[in-house]
């Protein structure tokens, strides 16, 4: 059986960006569809599925942080954010609404299919289970558990969404109990993240982690901010990893 293109939308008023991403992205295996704004990607959305978004900060008529923070309300398809003014703050808000990642306009296009190949690099529930079953791991902290091959994170068997961002981090996290991670070496776990010096970005994404699996974000239980050296994640006696 063929094997089914990952397909990513793109969403911005730029025809030269379209036809250049198109042919670029097509060559190295993926189907693309390019959209103008917002509304052109809704009409898409209600009767096609797409692997990855590819979505400008800058659109006519409804912004991309507006059209970000309704994808993560409906859906958890990874996001990559583009702008052209690449200000440190936009990379910011941009992963407080929910993008996986960000990058500033102009870009080398490599550099964009490095980003969406890592984005794209985890386990999705259409994964199958029973060849690698002996991988598939899950782990339990307090009414939590999250499971490493589906990425499904439940609480109290009713399922919390998470972006691909959120849940590589929590899978660092659950991986390395009780340890003080510093920023740098959260950065070097996660794939294909890179920084700037001074970068907010692991901070917001804890911040939105914290969001989905704190009671009170602002007196976490989980997720323990350590003064000056990182974060140390805290899951409690019922915490353990489990193979099945």
């Amino acid at each position: 059986m063929t094997q089914k293109n990952p397909h990513i939308l793109v969403i911005d008023d730029d025809p030269d960006l379209h036809e250049l991403l198109g042919r670029y992205l097509s060559a190295q295996g993926f189907d693309v569809t390019g959209v103008e704004d917002g509304a052109g990607m809704d009409r898409f959305l209600s009767t096609h599925s797409t692997d990855l978004i590819i979505l400008d900060l800058m659109l006519p008529g409804e912004d991309g942080l507006s059209i970000a923070k309704r994808l993560r309300n409906v859906r958890d398809t990874p996001i990559i954010m583009l702008s052209a003014r690449g200000e440190e703050v936009d990379r910011i808000v941009g992963l407080e609404v929910g993008a996986d990642d960000y990058l500033p306009k102009p870009f080398n296009p490599r550099e964009l299919l490095a980003r969406i190949r890592a984005v794209l690099r985890r386990p999705t529930a259409s994964s199958n289970p029973e060849s690698d079953s002996s991988q598939q791991q899950t782990f339990s902290f307090g009414p939590f558990r999250l499971d490493t091959v589906t990425q499904e994170l439940t609480r109290d068997e009713e399922k919390v969404s998470l972006t691909s961002g959120e849940f590589a981090l929590l899978k660092i996290f659950l991986e390395h109990p009780n340890r003080v991670l510093s920023r740098d070496i959260l950065v070097d776990m996660l794939k294909g993240f890179e920084r700037s010096p001074y970068d907010r970005s692991i901070d917001v994404r804890v911040t939105r982690l914290r969001r989905k699996i704190e009671t009170d974000p602002a007196s976490p239980v989980y997720i323990h901010t350590v003064w000056g050296e990182g974060y140390r994640f805290s899951p409690g006696n019922e915490s353990r990893p489990t193979h099945t």
